[in-house]
């Protein structure tokens, strides 16, 4: 329990210091320092919580792409956000996390409600945009967490921002793994497991290494969005049954 707590205070005193930044400097920082400014936060979350991030696999991150992945644990946006920054779209869900969740919308998140069509629309067409401008947006087309080395069906509404926009998806696969290379059992966030459980175990197990791996982009100019979430969603499910 030393370790929880210890970790646990440093936590605090580092979202305390995220509040501030955001506060303070956000409104007026431009995108490439909000950028900078997010991914050293993120590392520096994971650090603090055991989590040490490796990037694996031959093929590089896009600087302009819709990025999707699986999603396992409240981690993942931070895992990724260490290494890519990206504009994320997100269920709702994660905006009611503890002080964390107000920091992801202040770092670009949008969330998603479920079952609100009119809110897909405008976030829809944001995307289209962002995506058009050249920037990075991000999403788990799963809709919720998975139990590590499984992967749900990936929804396939969102993808049309990639085929309206006409860039390419690149998948992100995103493993969890203990000391010994399995899997990690801390680290799973599914079924009754609630946030403050989930960080209670990650801040009081063993280290963790977070493996992200980055795939061969699919077009999504002239795709149709439902083959385009498929061809994603093998992508990433023949990573995570290696």
């Amino acid at each position: 329990m030393i370790r929880y707590y210890y970790r646990l205070a440093r936590v605090i005193l580092h979202l305390v210091a995220g509040l501030a930044a955001c506060a303070l400097f956000f409104p007026w920082a431009g995108a490439a320092w909000r950028d900078r400014t997010v991914q050293r936060w993120s590392r520096r979350l994971l650090a603090i919580a055991g989590v040490r991030v490796r990037q694996e696999g031959g093929v590089p991150a896009l600087e302009h792409a819709m990025i999707v992945a699986n999603h396992v644990s409240w981690l993942d946006i931070f895992v990724i956000n260490s290494l890519h920054p990206c504009h994320f779209v997100a269920k709702s869900e994660i905006r009611e996390w503890p002080v964390l969740g107000w920091l992801a919308e202040k770092g670009g998140t949008v969330f998603l409600a479920r079952g609100n069509r009119r809110e897909l629309r405008h976030i829809f067409k944001g995307m289209v945009a962002a995506l058009q401008a050249g920037e990075r947006v991000a999403f788990f087309p799963e809709g919720t967490t998975a139990a590590q080395g499984t992967v749900l069906p990936f929804h396939a509404n969102l993808f049309e921002a990639a085929v309206d926009a006409g860039v390419l998806v690149q998948p992100y696969a995103v493993r969890y793994l203990d000391q010994d290379g399995g899997l990690h059992a801390a680290v799973d966030f599914t079924g009754d497991t609630t946030f403050a459980q989930s960080m209670k175990a990650v801040l009081s197990g063993p280290p963790i290494e977070a493996r992200l791996t980055c795939l061969a982009p699919l077009q999504g100019a002239g795709a149709h969005r439902r083959e385009l979430a498929q061809a994603a969603h093998n992508a990433v499910a023949a990573v995570l049954e290696r």
